[in-house]
């Protein structure tokens, strides 16, 4: 036997074992159905929004609303993540997603549900998900061997993926029957999602579980990505990226107004970026990336720019649904290499803590890049926006790459 055929089995000897085990199998579908219950609600809530008030401004402030908790809340939910039992905090945050679903449809059916309404119930989602996300990030690793752990990654991109394709177009679809029928299907795919995670099994308690509570403790989350470049550097030009190129806030406005097509053309093009990155995701699962992982970072997010800028300018409607398809595919690329790094390079007793500031680096960047497309839609025009979003994030690719060398020449996600 050569010594390169030991090598592969060595590193690679469950090819395609990770969702054969049964806690993670689970997770997969507790984060599929409270990911696809997420964007679901998010066409709803935006073509609703949009119906009620005709302003590009009340669509920013959705993604505001839903920003601010987890910005707010994101040094505590890192620390209550790692004292805790994850698994208990996943089933509450999704159970008040749920109910808070169940309020919008029947807000919606009893005829009261106005603008006011719609940003208070995306501001108690958002601070339920700030709770949630980094409470199922830290997971994974619970749940495989070791070397499964990029696997699991992909895995669970591919999870999101499937609900960012399925979740969109439910919501548009479901919408032709009314917002109702959208938010009740919302409030039980969430509901679902709890009783998924009750059912993987008992967690160990957390080894912080037995940390006093100091302030050095609460931000040591943020003093780990610190003194680590390559962390930092992964984390914060996917931040930069989808700040700037996050145009998902305006697709109501592409949609109607600009490719001329109701909630279903919403629907389809809110998923047309989960279908290009389920498939890429699919791919990294199989065959996981393993060199040069560093450059194939800054070579994604920029095509994530130039997709953004392609599709800004576009009048034809296959045309953007194909861009979004590329924009998702480049998209999920960075997602998993910086969601490995993060895992690998972070003790199981930190890992709570160091996914929080991730989450609110990644994950509210979602939101404030909806605030930040809707506020400069305002300002400038909605096309302008996002090519000025697109431009914006391949620049700030060129200056990470100065910034952040040690990112650049990082070759596997273990070193």
């Amino acid at each position: 036997m050569t010594g390169s055929t030991m090598r592969t089995r060595t590193e690679d000897p469950y090819p395609h074992s990770v969702i054969r085990h049964k806690p993670f199998a689970l997770f997969f579908c507790a984060r599929w159905a409270s990911i696809t219950a997420f964007q679901m609600q998010g066409v709803a809530v935006g073509w609703q929004i949009y119906a009620i008030t005709g302003s590009a401004w009340y669509l920013g402030l959705v993604g505001l609303a839903q920003f601010l908790p987890m910005f707010l809340l994101t040094l505590v939910v890192g620390h209550v993540a790692d004292r805790f039992d994850r698994r208990m905090i996943a089933r509450v945050c999704q159970t008040v997603e749920g109910l808070a679903a169940g309020m919008l449809a029947i807000g919606s059916f009893g005829g009261w549900l106005g603008k006011e309404w719609l940003l208070v119930i995306a501001f108690i989602t958002g601070a339920a998900r700030a709770f949630e996300g980094p409470s199922m990030q830290a997971m994974v690793p619970g749940l495989v061997p070791p070397i499964l752990i990029p696997r699991a990654v992909a895995w669970s991109a591919a999870a999101l993926q499937i609900a960012s394709i399925l979740g969109p177009a439910l919501g548009g679809l479901l919408y032709a029957f009314g917002p109702t029928t959208v938010y009740v299907t919302t409030s039980l795919l969430f509901l679902a999602a709890g009783v998924f995670i009750a059912r993987t099994g008992p967690a160990p308690p957390p080894a912080a579980g037995r940390e006093p509570v100091r302030l050095a403790s609460i931000f040591a989350g943020i003093s780990f990505i610190r003194h680590r470049p390559v962390i930092l550097g992964a984390i914060s030009l996917d931040l930069f990226a989808v700040l700037l190129g996050g145009a998902t806030a305006l697709l109501p406005i592409y949609a109607r107004d600009i490719l001329v097509t109701g909630p279903w053309g919403l629907g389809l093009l809110r998923a047309a970026p989960g279908i290009g990155a389920l498939a890429m995701s699919f791919h990294l699962a199989r065959r996981p990336l393993r060199r040069r992982v560093g450059r194939i970072m800054f070579a994604a997010v920029g095509i994530f720019g130039a997709a953004t800028i392609v599709f800004a300018v576009s009048t034809s409607f296959l045309l953007s649904l194909g861009v979004l398809v590329i924009l998702g595919a480049a998209d999920v690329i960075s997602v998993v290499i910086r969601a490995a790094l993060v895992q690998l390079q972070t003790p199981g007793e930190m890992r709570g803590r160091v996914s929080a500031v991730n989450s609110m680096f990644i994950g509210t960047s979602n939101q404030l890049g909806e605030f930040e497309s809707g506020a400069t839609a305002a300002w400038f025009g909605v096309v302008p926006a996002v090519l000025i979003g697109g431009i914006g994030t391949i620049l700030v690719v060129l200056l990470w790459m100065r910034l952040f060398p040690q990112l650049l020449r990082t070759e596997t996600l273990e070193s």
